[in-house]
This record gives structure tokens, C-alpha cells and sequence, in this order.
């Protein structure tokens, strides 16, 4: 069953644009380095506000990315303009 990782956080409004080339940059590491993530979503709830919706084909892969993703230099990047970050993740028992 695949799982969703909800990741809400902040960013300064004048980091948006970097902030979005690494998150481009983080996830295409991510999907090269971690079979399983099935797709990526990014929201903007207001000025500062984001939320990422990630879809893992299974756990055990969502787990891996979550145990050795934060070594990939990208992630280094790409978090360094992220404030008050918090996840959670989901399994997904029904899609329509």
C-alpha cells in the first residue's frame, strides 16, 4: 500500500524562488537515489506558508529516504531555507 508524507513548513517570501529550485534539485535526487517516490507535490497556503505532499510506493522505501535522504547534499540545501518544518506521514486506504 503506498504512503503519503505531509510535510508543512515556512519559508522567507524572498527565499521562494531558491527555495523551489532546490526542492527541484532535492527531489530528482531523491527519486535517483530511493526507488518509490511515486510523485511530489508542492502547495503555498499564503506568503510564507507551504505544504508538500509526497507520494512513496511503499513504507519500507519511504523509510529509507527518510533514514539516509538527509546525507544527500541537496537535502543539505534545500533545507537550509526551510523554518518550522513538521511531517507526518500517512497510509493511503483508498484512492477515487
Amino acid at each position: 500500500m503506498s504512503v503519503l508524507r505531509i510535510t508543512r513548513f515556512q519559508v522567507d517570501a524572498a527565499d521562494v524562488e531558491e527555495m523551489v529550485v532546490r526542492r527541484t534539485a532535492l527531489i530528482s535526487a531523491l527519486q535517483r537515489t530511493f526507488p518509490g517516490l511515486a510523485e511530489s507535490r508542492l502547495a503555498r497556503v499564503d506568503e510564507e506558508s507551504w505544504i508538500e505532499v509526497s507520494r512513496w510506493e511503499s513504507a519500507a522505501q519511504l523509510q529509507a529516504a527518510l533514514e539516509r535522504g538527509p546525507a544527500l547534499p541537496e537535502a543539505a540545501a534545500a533545507f537550509s531555507l526551510v523554518k518550522d518544518a513538521t511531517a507526518e506521514s500517512a497510509e493511503v486506504v483508498d484512492v477515487r
